[in-house]
């Protein structure tokens, strides 16, 4: 089943002491693309939890949010960085001296300043919160990838139901095709027979020639690779594979033979009908851009 790249999912839940929320979001993109908000005393989840995605994600711009807080830390130990708090102590007298400012330095004050108070935890703690996070990650990733399925489920719908309407047009060339080879044969004959009037006519060379010109002019190898084409859309449309990279190099193909059916019919039937394929394609292509 193809998945679009827009998905999101959040998961809550308290597991050995620690009240945890995740929260996964994406939109489109060409490749894979992390980014993340963590607490900094959980830093050290990052590279897991991208990781852990990039096994359940393979394209799409992700952003993912995770909120810890502790009701009960076993184990846990918090560091104080004295060098860097003296720094700081240092620096507001000399604000409070220089602007002549009131003196309110005081422990809750310091305690905000940034990287001053540290969480220190041992490995193995380390791994149980890491098991915890992944199991509240599960949940959200769940429900981010249902939410991609359902929207994937709306774009394969859209994109079968234009090739089928490709499909119809192809057969409209595919009967017109002919009638135009003979049409095209007939004006050469008469052209070359005007152009030849009064002197002797190889009526073999007039008809090899005119043939081979009508033959330039058949559409008949493009129309079946056009089949081919649409054929294998529909098989990676409903596949189980991430193939949205796959599907955007094949839209160009198919757009390739269309291209090339306009340009050789010299039809103006066939040449409105391969204005109405294009305008499929490109809507199709619309739509490859939002798959994984």
């Amino acid at each position: 089943m193809i998945r679009s790249m827009t998905g999101y999912g959040r998961a809550h839940q308290t597991i050995d002491g620690m009240d945890i929320t995740f929260e996964v979001k994406s939109v489109n993109h060409r490749y894979f693309e992390y980014s993340s908000r963590l607490p900094r005393a959980y830093g050290f989840l990052d590279d897991k939890i991208k990781s852990y995605l990039q096994s359940a994600i393979s394209r799409g711009k992700v952003d993912v949010y995770l909120f810890i807080q502790t009701v009960d830390a076993p184990g846990a130990s918090v560091a104080i960085n004295h060098t860097l708090a003296s720094a700081y102590v240092e620096a507001l007298r000399e604000l409070q001296k220089t602007y002549d400012l009131r003196d309110d330095i005081s422990v809750m004050g310091l305690s905000r300043m940034p990287d001053l108070l540290t969480v220190q935890r041992s490995a193995e703690d380390e791994d149980a919160i890491w098991e915890a996070v992944r199991t509240v990650a599960d949940e959200a990733i769940a429900r981010f990838i249902a939410m991609r399925e359902t929207e994937g489920e709306r774009l394969r719908d859209d994109i079968l139901s234009r090739r089928e309407t490709i499909l119809e047009n192809v057969a409209k060339v595919e009967e017109r095709s002919p009638q135009t080879v003979q049409e095209h044969m007939k004006k050469v004959e008469a052209r070359m027979r005007e152009l030849l009037y009064g002197a002797a006519v190889d009526e073999q060379r007039l008809l090899t020639e005119a043939a081979i010109f009508a033959d330039k002019i058949a559409v008949a190898e493009e129309t079946v690779r056009l089949r081919s084409h649409l054929d294998q859309l529909q098989d990676m449309v409903l596949g189980d594979a991430a193939v949205g990279r796959k599907m955007d190099f094949l839209i160009q193909e198919i757009n390739r033979e269309a291209n090339t059916i306009g340009s050789k019919a010299s039809d103006v039937t066939i040449a409105r009908i391969v204005v109405d394929i294009k305008a499929e394609i490109e809507k199709i292509r619309e739509q490859l851009q939002n798959i994984e």
